[in-house]
């Protein structure tokens, strides 16, 4: 059903003037406390007995243990527990509306309950918050120590407000209970339109778009928390971050409210290519409740041009068009300028939210680009009063059932869609790099280097410098790299990965021919992958693996050299994108070509598998990061995220899940184990990619279709492979070849990863179905003996 959108636009320059003094002071009470207290960032928070008027079944208790990701003991140590319903009276300032901010930490207490069977509601200002809540799943399903929930509420001229927390029993938990561990009242101006100051929101994400995480204390008086977007990007179209060299020119004293000015300092925008960027959008998925609207905020500040069509591009929601001339300057009125735009979007049926931006050629601007500094996603109270969402599916740890002490959630099918593991998989990663990021920058703000704290501060320095003085690599300087990459030209740049930006350069009086990956410093990739990749691929050498040349560490720089890879990535020629120039590449793969390759990547992962001195788990393979030389070899690239087993368990590898949206294997993140087969099941992915020539999740396609994993199994299952291959090779396939190389992607995608083939086997499979599409004829370049690879040379110490 086609969502029905109102566009609402909202410059700063007629921001409302009805200002409530920020000298209405905050409420925040640490539940079941008995003493004043102070957080880790200074606030003073009060014991919450006395605003209890129904308190007969309440007990406050202490957690039994602190988890380290907790940014502080106060309020989480401490919990106020309801056996029947209860309700606090809170003042307030009856004119205002104010932030209604609860603090969850599902953990066991002395009072000896079972943090599983907290299910409960809570209600205010005759709204539904909560209903059926557990925090226990929510934190398990996000893989989050605890859980805030952050309310905007008109209290229609009531100086109280009446916060009651229900338990709610059922059969699988007779003794449900309530509990609450901090509760925030701030009182904060009317930021919102006037069409929405009798509506109650909750917020669901607010995003610093290209920047880094926000706390918030650094929030202009609202105490608003910003988080780093990257988590929420679709696919590998990261774009370019930017920061601002000069300060936001707020119009108003008024118009400082909308975001603070890191929000509007930094960006993110589409890159310099302006062909690349007519081939792609710059999306943001982001999870949502079904069946709810929603007000969609969107931050812009153009430090780049301030002249009228010189950057125009169109705003997609949930694939409906919502601007088709979006124009920062002529919004904003003239350059650094911050502007914001509101759109209510109504989600039926979809738990997704879908963003996008895309030049718009129409308008021939004099640029091919798009830009956004942040997101701002609110649902809205229905009719009934309801803000109330169900609980998200819980992942599932293997050894949760042999732990008499752990939390016990509901068993959940082992059918669930690859693409809801995949999807709560990124939300489980913004838990750590939100205490990552926020106690890095803490450090920052006290002095040194402007982004190097990230990777551990001084430290860090000291790390990479002892790294590279054992030889492990050539150590350039940031000279040298400098000359090698013309000062980090955008002309040079080549690609952008998780990691940062990607140059093209070359070294030694132009002799040698390189690829520059300089870090970005608001990367959530840092210290532990640099020296990740310096370990590894120093000691690695393959011929289907990409080469290391050196590394620099100067002046908070932290950049790695490889030798250049003329023919791109394997997923470039997949979708004809050329990301050394500004036209496609001129051919599209033979199916033989494909075949090669695949075979090539398959060796390359097989190697890091059996071959090294130590096994080595990739984790992060997918088309983007198998690169093709100026002879179509292929190499297996991009070690940052990898594993090496000799120092853990060699069964399994117990580690916080990571990988790329559309490849991470689903058993992976069940049970949070890695093992060799985690790569399986993402070359598997990459198999059908090649087959097919389409991502691995393409939003424009039916449902059925989003998720290239569970598409083609469905399809294999079916007998309707047919359909599904690239039109541009169809006739090409030798009938028992394609038999062959489809049996062996879907075992690669086996549920169970006992049911997936080795690497090997993989690779025996694919050169015999070469020799199939060859008609039995052996080709010296894929022989099938490893030992007669000629330019294989041996690891270090082997």
């Amino acid at each position: 059903m086609k969502c029905k959108i109102q566009i609402f636009l909202w410059a700063i320059l007629t921001f409302p003037c009805t200002i409530i003094t920020l000298d209405d002071h905050p409420l925040l009470l640490d539940c079941g406390a008995n003493l004043e207290s102070t957080d880790s960032s200074g606030r003073k928070w009060i014991p919450d007995s006395r605003f209890l008027t129904t308190n007969n079944h309440s007990l406050s208790s202490t957690a039994k243990s602190q988890d380290p990701s907790l940014p502080s003991t106060v309020p989480y140590m401490q919990s106020r527990i309801f056996k029947s319903q209860s309700t606090y009276t809170l003042p307030i300032s009856p004119t205002s509306r104010h932030w209604l901010r609860l603090h969850f930490y599902p953990t066991s207490y002395a009072a000896a309950l079972d943090p599983a069977a907290a299910l409960f509601s809570v209600s205010a200002a005759g709204l539904t918050l909560l209903h059926n809540f557990s925090a226990a799943i929510t934190a398990q399903a996000l893989t989050q120590a605890y859980i805030i929930r952050e309310y905007s509420l008109t209290t229609l001229n009531s100086p109280l407000l009446h916060l009651t927390f229900t338990p709610d029993p059922d059969h699988d938990r007779p003794n449900a209970f309530a509990f609450i561990n901090g509760i925030e009242i701030i009182p904060i101006p009317e930021i919102f339109p006037p069409e929405y100051y009798s509506r109650a929101m909750q917020t669901m994400f607010r995003l610093n778009v290209g920047g880094r995480f926000i706390a918030a204390d650094e929030d202009s008086g609202l105490t608003r928390t910003w988080h780093d977007d990257s988590p929420h990007i679709y696919g590998a179209g990261f774009g370019v971050t930017t920061r601002a060299g000069a300060g936001v020119a707020y119009p108003s004293r008024e118009s400082r409210l909308a975001a603070p000015p890191d929000v509007y300092l930094t960006a993110r925008s589409m890159g310099p290519n302006s062909t690349l960027n007519l081939n792609y959008n710059l999306t943001w998925i982001l999870d949502v409740d079904a069946n709810f609207s929603y007000l969609v905020r969107l931050h812009f500040c153009d430090f780049f041009f301030g002249k009228v069509n010189q950057m125009v591009f169109l705003i997609f929601i949930n694939n409906q068009t919502v601007e088709t001339d979006a124009d920062v300057a002529a919004w904003a009125g003239g350059k650094g300028v911050p502007v914001y735009k509101d759109y209510e979007v109504r989600q039926n049926g979809h738990n997704q939210l879908w963003l996008a931006l895309h030049p718009n050629v129409e308008s021939k601007p004099q640029y091919y680009d798009s830009i956004l500094n942040g997101i701002e996603v609110f649902k809205l109270n229905d009719t009934k009063g309801n803000l109330a969402g169900p609980n998200p599916i819980p992942s599932l740890k293997k050894d949760m059932s042999q732990d008499a002490t752990a939390t016990k959630f509901p068993s959940r099918s082992r059918k669930k869609s690859r693409l809801i593991v995949i999807l709560a998989s990124l939300l489980a990663s913004v838990a750590v790099l939100v205490g990552l990021i926020a106690a890095c920058f803490k450090q920052s703000s006290k002095g040194g280097a402007p982004w190097l704290p990230i990777y551990g501060g001084s430290s860090s320095s000291s790390q990479i410098s002892s790294r590279l003085g054992e030889g492990l690599c050539r150590h350039f300087s940031i000279g040298e790299i400098r000359a090698a990459t013309h000062g980090f030209s955008e002309a040079c740049v080549v690609g952008v990965g998780g990691f940062g930006k990607v140059y093209r350069g070359c070294i030694d009086g132009n002799a040698t021919e390189v690829a520059v990956k300089r870090a970005n410093p608001s990367s959530q990739q840092g210290l532990h992958e640099f020296l990740n990749e310096i370990e590894l691929l120093s000691k690695l050498r393959h011929r289907h693996l990409v080469s290391l040349i050196g590394a620099c560490e100067e002046n908070n720089e932290m950049v790695l050299v490889y030798d250049y890879m003329a023919n791109g990535t394997l997923r470039e020629h997949l979708y004809n994108i050329n990301l050394n120039g500004n036209k496609g590449w001129s051919d599209h793969l033979s199916w033989k070509q494909r075949l090669g390759i695949c075979i090539g990547a398959a060796r390359g992962i097989h190697y890091l598998h059996t071959g090294a001195k130590h096994p080595i788990i990739h984790r992060d393979v997918k088309t983007t990061n198998i690169l093709l030389d100026d002879k179509w070899v292929a190499k297996v690239s991009d070690f940052g995220l990898s594993k090496a087993r000799h120092a853990l368990d060699q069964a399994h590898v117990s580690t916080a899940v990571k990988g790329s949206f559309g490849y991470l294997d689903p058993e992976y993140y069940r049970r949070q184990q890695l093992t060799d087969k985690s790569d399986v099941y993402s070359f598997g992915v990459v198999l059908f990619e090649v087959l097919c020539a389409r991502p691995a999740i393409d939003a424009g396609r039916p449902r059925e279709q989003l998720c290239l994993a569970d598409w083609a199994v469905a399809s294999y299952r079916k007998g309707a492979m047919e359909e599904m291959i690239d039109p541009s090779i169809r006739g090409e396939i030798n009938a028992e070849c394609l038999k062959r190389y489809t049996e062996t992607a879907v075992k690669c995608l086996s549920e169970d990863s006992i049911d997936r083939p080795s690497m090997g086997e993989v690779l025996r499979n694919l050169e015999h179905c070469l020799k199939l599409q060859s008609g039995g004829e052996e080709e010296e370049q894929h022989s099938v003996n490893d030992a007669a690879f000629a330019d294989v040379l041996e690891t270090q110490g082997r």
